[in-house]
Order: structure tokens, then sequence, then C-alpha cells
């Protein structure tokens, strides 16, 4: 095929902009050249194709296989007849003949121009893929590019642009009841990010518990430093999340650093999730005041736990009862999900009334006890023994 110049010219101009070296094009391209050869002329031939680095040229080969005896014309030659293309040829080397068509460069050149296409697209989703697979599970900004409804079904898809990239918010990822518009900033979680069949296909959330973890790490100093563990996350999102936190530091406070100072760095993860409640308790290693502790702000009068079943009695004051339950029973799902610890919650003079309930029933129990073991004594031959003996009388 005669020089193509055009060829190298942007191969050159493909590898000082987009980084991609063009040897890995050339690759691709002669890949495709044989594919193109085999299917419009219809060969059974091991085909070879060069292109010239400097010139652009395209030539074709058909590779024979040196043999003492050819049984095969088409895939091998023999020793004699190679010989005779070039001295050095010995038994099993690779004989290359030509074979290039006249009409061969117009197909080449339209080949050549789909695997440069082909490669640039490859080389961007895996420069892409390699770019944002350090981003998984980490925070990141970006614009509303798309608002997509979905027809038929609930919810919309919203894409959100981070460089030249489309991030996917699903509806199930989405903050119930908050609003989104074009050209709106903000911040998501990065779930997962994996091949498509074009580019990489990048999920993030902003209903996931870590996005509160990684915006506390982006906030609070001493999140991100290590001095202060977040231990536990439980959360409704739009609604109400409880963190338990820690200080592995003597001289750290851990609630006090997450709040700051008049609340300056807690509320400006608040506001980033549209007014959404956050409550930070101090985590405890003693379970009966963790578990009272997350049922903040309620004050707790007493715990009573089974370690086996993962499960508490809560005794709070009467007036603080709806005050620990919450709307709805959100306070008390999001304690037990903070602390693994099925939550039962009574006022004390509910636990007052069940206390002498029970005491009454254990008397009456214990009564009926001993009336049964006194039947069974009396039923028995030592009782007819002892009221012939002795005259006993039960009715005197």
């Amino acid at each position: 095929m005669p020089a193509n110049s055009e060829l190298i010219d942007t191969l050159i101009q493909i590898e000082k902009e987009k980084g991609i070296k063009k040897e890995i094009i050339f690759e691709a391209i002669e890949a495709s050249l044989i594919a193109a050869y085999k299917k419009n002329f219809g060969t059974n031939q091991n085909i070879k194709v060069y292109i010239d680095r400097e010139r652009g040229g395209v030539t074709v080969f058909a590779q024979k296989m040196v043999v003492e005896e050819v049984g095969d014309e088409i895939l091998e030659i023999s020793l004699g007849t190679a010989k005779e293309i070039d001295i050095q040829y010995e038994l099993g080397d690779i004989v290359d003949i030509e074979v290039t068509p006249r009409n061969f460069g117009r197909v080449s050149a339209q080949v050549a121009k789909e695997a440069v296409v082909r490669k640039f697209r490859e080389a961007e989703r895996d420069k892409l893929m390699g770019e944002f697979k350090d981003k998984e599970h980490e925070i990141l900004t970006g614009m509303i590019s798309r608002i997509e409804s979905k027809t038929g079904k609930i919810g919309r898809n919203i894409f959100i642009t981070v460089g030249k990239t489309d991030l996917l918010l699903a509806p199930t990822e989405q903050i119930p009841g908050e609003n989104y518009a074009l050209n709106q900033r903000i911040k998501v979680y990065v779930l997962e990010v994996k091949e498509g069949s074009r580019s990489p296909i990048i999920n993030v959330s902003r209903t996931h518990p870590n996005l509160i973890r990684k915006l506390f790490e982006q906030e609070v100093p001493e999140v991100y430093e290590g001095l202060v563990e977040i231990k536990s996350i439980a959360r409704e999102p739009g609604a109400r999340t409880k963190i338990a936190v820690r200080s592995l530091h003597p001289n750290v406070d851990p609630v006090g650093s997450c709040v700051g100072a008049n609340g300056a760095r807690v509320n400006v993860i608040v506001n980033e999730l549209n007014g959404e409640k956050i409550d930070i308790i101090n985590y405890n290693e003693d379970m009966r005041e963790y578990i009272a502790a997350s049922l903040s702000p309620a004050v707790v009068l007493s715990v009573r736990m089974d370690e086996e079943e993962k499960s508490a009695r809560i005794i709070v004051p009467d007036h603080q009862l709806s005050l620990a339950i919450g709307k709805e029973g959100q306070n008390a799902r999001l304690a037990a999900k903070l602390t693994g610890f099925r939550i039962d919650i009574k006022s004390y003079s509910s636990a007052v009334e069940e206390h002498y309930a029970e005491q009454n029933n254990s008397e009456e129990n214990e009564n009926e006890q001993q009336q049964g073991e006194y039947n069974q004594y009396r039923n028995n031959d030592y009782y007819d023994e002892y009221e012939n003996d002795y005259g006993y009388d039960e009715d005197n």
C-alpha cells in the first residue's frame, strides 16, 4: 500500500494530546487489518500485516512454515523454495510472502480509521477506570448536568458531571424529598466503579451511611487524622442520623471535636444534607452506658440487658417516653441500629405496674404450687395413713 503520512501525523497528535503511545495504536490497526483481509479475501492463510512506522504504508504477508515435504500449500513451503527466497532459511522457520492486494488501500484506510477510534475509546475508558477506581468509596463533588425521567417508573436518574465524566445517582440512592436542579453543586459517595461497554459505570449515593463518615472526615481534622474514631453510624436519610464516636487521644473530646465551636462543623454537614438531623454520642465499651447514650436526647433510668438475645429493656421517666421512642419510633429504631441490640422502652410508671403485677402473679403461682403439693401429698398413701392414725379432719 502507498505511504500514508496523514495516518502517521494523526497518531503523533493523539500520542501528544491523549498520552496514548502510537505503537499501541499501530498494533491495534494491524490486528484489525488481519481480520479485514480474511473477511474480504476469504483465506485460510496465516496472515501478517505490517505498517511502516515512518511512512504509513501497509504490507500484507502470508506466513508459511518451512518443511521437508509440503502437505498444505496454503500453510507450508518446501525447504528448497524457501532457500530460493533466502539461503538462510532452515526447517521450522516461518517465511513471509507478500500478498498485498492491489485494492487493499481503500479497505485499510477505513479499517485504520475505525481502529484508531476504537483504541482511542478504549484508552479513554481505561484512563477513566484508573482515575475513578481510586475514588471508589470516597466523596466527589460535581454538578448536576442532566435529570432523566424514567418512563413508567417511579423516580428519576440524576447525572452528575465531575470533570468530563457523568456519575449516575439512581432513584434508590437519592435522599427522600430532596430537590435536585440543573447546575446544582452536590456531594456524592462513590458506591461502585465497574466496566461499561463504552465507558466506566460509576454509581454514586446520597443515602449511604458512609457519606456521613466521609463528610466528617472532610470537616473534622481529628477524624481525618485518626484522633477520633467513628465507631458506628445509623441513618434514616433525609430525617436523622446517629453516630457514635470515641477518642483515641486522652486530650481530645470526640463529641466536641465533631460538633465544633457553636456547632460550626456539624452544621456544615447538616446543611450539605439539607437539614438532616445528626446526633453525636460517646461510644462506650460498657454496653449499658452505650445503649443509654444511644437514646439521646432522652434520659434513661435503667437498662436491663440480655447479651445472648442481644436485647435490652429500657426504663425512662414518664414524660420522656415519647422522646425516647421518637416520632413513629425513629429514635428507638436508630438506637437499635447503632448498638445492634433490640430495644424495648417502658415508662417508669408502666414498669412499676408490671413489677407489682409480676409480684402478684408470682405470689399466686407460689400459693397454687403449695396447694398442688398439698393435694398431691393428701392423695398418697402416707396421707391416708396419717388421717387414720391421728383422726385428722380437714374441715375442722
